[in-house]
This record gives C-alpha cells, sequence and structure tokens, in this order.
C-alpha cells in the first residue's frame, strides 16, 4: 500500500511539479493531490484505496461516467485490430460525419460542412487561428481576459483556468512580438468590441471566444453577445472562432451553439473533450470553402502523426452514440440539483456567493454580485474555496481543485451519488463561513 503523499513525493523527483497538467498539484487548494487508480460511473478510487463522488469527470469527456463499458468495449475491439496505422480509417470519417450532423439549430444552415481531427484543445484553437489568418491575410487576433484556448504562444494572455488559478497573467517563454499578435479586451463588453474593431479592424484576422466560459468559473454571455460578436467582426472582414472545446456536446446535442438563446453564424467552431469520450482527440470544423484552405488542398499546413487515432475515435463516435435526449435530462437534473443544493447550503452557512450556470455546467464564485467578466471574478473571496474543497474531500467528494474551474456532472450520477454529494455541502459550506483572507 502506497498513500497519496508518497506518490506526490516520487512523482515530484521525476516530473515538474509532480504533474503534467498544472492544475493537478492542488496547490491553489492547499492540498495533496490525490493519485487515482480506478474510475467507475460517478465513482474514482485513490491509491489508498478510498473512493470519492467525481465531479471533475476528466475535466468533461466522462459524460457517460467513468469507463462506460459501450465506450470501453469500443476502445478495446479497435484496440485489437491495432493501436495506430499512420494512414486514413473509416472511423475517421464517420466521427466527421457525426460531428457535422450534430452541429445544428432550427432555420439556421448547418456552420459544420467539414472537420480536421486533431489531438488536443490547444491543437484545435491553434490551428482555427493559423487557418483565420490565412483566410483574411491579416495577423491580429482579440481575445478576451480570463478566457482560455489552450497553451499555445499567443493565447496564453490573460488566460484563465490554470493560469488564473496559479496568478500568472500569462507565460514565460512568450516572445513579445507573438505576444503583440494577441489583442486581450474585457469579456460581454461589446462597446471594447467595436472599440478595438474601430482602431485595427483591418488588421483583425478574428475573434476567439469561449462560446460560454468555463474557465474562469461559468461566467455565461450576457443576451445576443455572441451574435454581436459575429456580426461585429463580419462587418469588417474577420472571421468568428467558437471554442466549444468545454460546451460542446456537453451543455446540449449541438453544443452551446444549439442552446444559445440568439441564433449567431460563427466561422469556426473547435471541439474537445467530448469529442473523444476520454481519449486524446479534438477537431475543427467550419464550411467547406474554408476549411479546405487546410492542406493538403490549401495553403494553410497542419499535420498530426496520432491525428484520427483509431482508439480515440472509437471512444468519440461511442460516446456521442449514447448521448441522446435521456442522457442529457439525466445530467441536466442532476446538475440543477447539485448546484441548487451547494447554494442552499452556502446560503444557510451565511457565505456570500453565486452559483452561475451554463446549460449543466456550473460553478460557485464567492461574490455578491454575477460576475461577469475576468476582472468580477478575480475580485470574489476565492480564499473560500479551499477550506470548501478540503472538506468535500475528507467526506468523499472530489472537486475541481480550483475556484475557476466549472463542476462537470455525468449521466451516470445516479441518486444515490447525487445524496452524497448534497450530504458533503453543508459541512464545507460552514468551512468556507470560517475562512479568512491570508
Amino acid at each position: 500500500m502506497t498513500t497519496n503523499a508518497q506518490e506526490f513525493a516520487r512523482a515530484r523527483g521525476a516530473m515538474p511539479g509532480g504533474v503534467n497538467s498544472p492544475v493537478r498539484a492542488f496547490g491553489s487548494v492547499h492540498e495533496t493531490p490525490r493519485f487515482f487508480v480506478a474510475a467507475s460511473g460517478p465513482y474514482v478510487t485513490d491509491v489508498e484505496g478510498r473512493e470519492y463522488v467525481d465531479l471533475v469527470g476528466s475535466w468533461g469527456p466522462a459524460i457517460l461516467g467513468h469507463a462506460h463499458p459501450a465506450v470501453v468495449k469500443a476502445v478495446q475491439d479497435a484496440a485489437a485490430h491495432g493501436l495506430g496505422f499512420g494512414a486514413s480509417t473509416p472511423g475517421e470519417t464517420e466521427l466527421a460525419e457525426l460531428i457535422a450532423a450534430r452541429v445544428t439549430r432550427d432555420g439556421v444552415a448547418n456552420p459544420v460542412e467539414r472537420v480536421r481531427l486533431v489531438s488536443t484543445g490547444t491543437e484545435a484553437t491553434m490551428t482555427a487561428i493559423r487557418l483565420a489568418r490565412g483566410a483574411t491575410g491579416r495577423d491580429l487576433v482579440v481575445k478576451f481576459a480570463g478566457h482560455y484556448h489552450g497553451h499555445s504562444d499567443g493565447l496564453l494572455a490573460e488566460a484563465g483556468s490554470g493560469v488564473a488559478t496559479l496568478a500568472m497573467p500569462g507565460s514565460a517563454g512568450v516572445p513579445a512580438p507573438i505576444a503583440a499578435q494577441t489583442l486581450v479586451i474585457p469579456y460581454n463588453d461589446v462597446d471594447a468590441v467595436r472599440e478595438v474593431f474601430a482602431a485595427r479592424g483591418d488588421d483583425i484576422a478574428a475573434v476567439i471566444v469561449e462560446a460560454a466560459p468555463a474557465n474562469m468559473g461559468i461566467v455565461p454571455p450576457s443576451h445576443g453577445f455572441n451574435a454581436a460578436l459575429a456580426d461585429i467582426a463580419h462587418a469588417h472582414g474577420a472571421l468568428l472562432i467558437l471554442d466549444e472545446v468545454l460546451t460542446g456536446f456537453r451543455v446540449g446535442p449541438a453544443g452551446w451553439y444549439g442552446i444559445d438563446p440568439v441564433p449567431f453564424a460563427p466561422d469556426l467552431i473547435t471541439f474537445g473533450k467530448v469529442v473523444g469520450g476520454g481519449l486524446p482527440l479534438a477537431a475543427l470544423g467550419g464550411p467547406a470553402a474554408l476549411m479546405e484552405l487546410l492542406a493538403p488542398l490549401g495553403p494553410v499546413y497542419q499535420a498530426g502523426t496520432l491525428s484520427g487515432n483509431p482508439l480515440a475515435v472509437a471512444a468519440g463516435r461511442t460516446t456521442l452514440d449514447h448521448l441522446d435526449a435521456a442522457a442529457y435530462a439525466r445530467i441536466d437534473a442532476a446538475a440543477s440539483t447539485i448546484a441548487d443544493a451547494a447554494a442552499s447550503a452556502l446560503s444557510e452557512a451565511g457565505v456570500t456567493h453565486v452559483v452561475q450556470r451554463s446549460g449543466n455546467l456550473f460553478s460557485v464564485q464567492f461574490a455578491a454580485e454575477p460576475p461577469v467578466d475576468y476582472d468580477t471574478v478575480r475580485a470574489q473571496e476565492s480564499f473560500r474555496y479551499p477550506p470548501f474543497f478540503r472538506a468535500m474531500l475528507e467526506q468523499g467528494v472530489s472537486l475541481p481543485p480550483s475556484v475557476f474551474e466549472a463542476w462537470f456532472v455525468s449521466a451516470a450520477h445516479d441518486d444515490a451519488a447525487v445524496a452524497r454529494i448534497v450530504e458533503a455541502l453543508p459541512a464545507a459550506a460552514r468551512a468556507a463561513a470560517q475562512a479568512t483572507a491570508a
């Protein structure tokens, strides 16, 4: 038997910080990270043999629950025929067709006619930006403070998620001329968008935006914001890149694009997490005329040895096949119950808070008013989250180890799992109430 602490000490001797992705180090919650060895349905088990109800869900992909039997079988069957070929497979086409068919809404033309499969969300957004620059002949990209689009050089300026957790405004190692090609403006501020286009519109290739931000906690777009982005960008000959790496196929069958109250026309959409069913796979899609600027048909180069890996493709196809109306109904219902219970427990404990939601994604933010952008997110009493997190962990509930993350519910969160979460919330709320700023 080993312990989490022993595993972490060993890991620090082999990997920078003992992790391969910064938020896993549990630094912002002042706790020893858990090292998991098994997962099933809504549960994960650590090296000490302790089981937790999981609200991380591999950061989104485990939407059906961990180790869903159909997904596991699909991967096993694919593996039996070979782990990869470095060549095309029918499964790639099937997944691309499935992605394109899902991204629809009534009365609006399908924005995805062609799909390129890649391995990570970072690769998807990086490729989308390269494609936008190739299509427009322009260099500048507009992004929003607090939005996280992966760790490519030009997109780390005022990013959310792990960067926010570590209180880093960007990253060392990013050359100033590259950073200068990204214009960072406040989120949910249409006037700021108009102003940046008035000043630099002829040089802007694209606006990139999280469809419904989930990397600085949940901060929903204001009514019609995405539609306004599309209108302003198109009026200046620029493109709109809709980042649905987190929301795609999670908040609904067509992602946020399908449920935004105001229809709008993105030019490129990036996908990740759910689309790979838990294995490394992501994608970008858009109209044929734009997507076919990618090599081998066009001058915009992108390649990947593992792009469209048959195991990842099998996991993604099977996950999407099982995400029917009943599955989304279970996810939505469980998410509502947990979010409502969290709000109730915090209110009972006298903790100032809001619980913000975008579909079935939600997060707790320790603020009196709903945050609308990165500045208001950072102004919250984030010191209350570490004791809240630790109290939940002690009671067997694994939350995201950062206040700047969404909570992920799966179709496997049944009544028993939800009850365990609800029962743990009052003690965690009291711990948050007793917290003091350092």
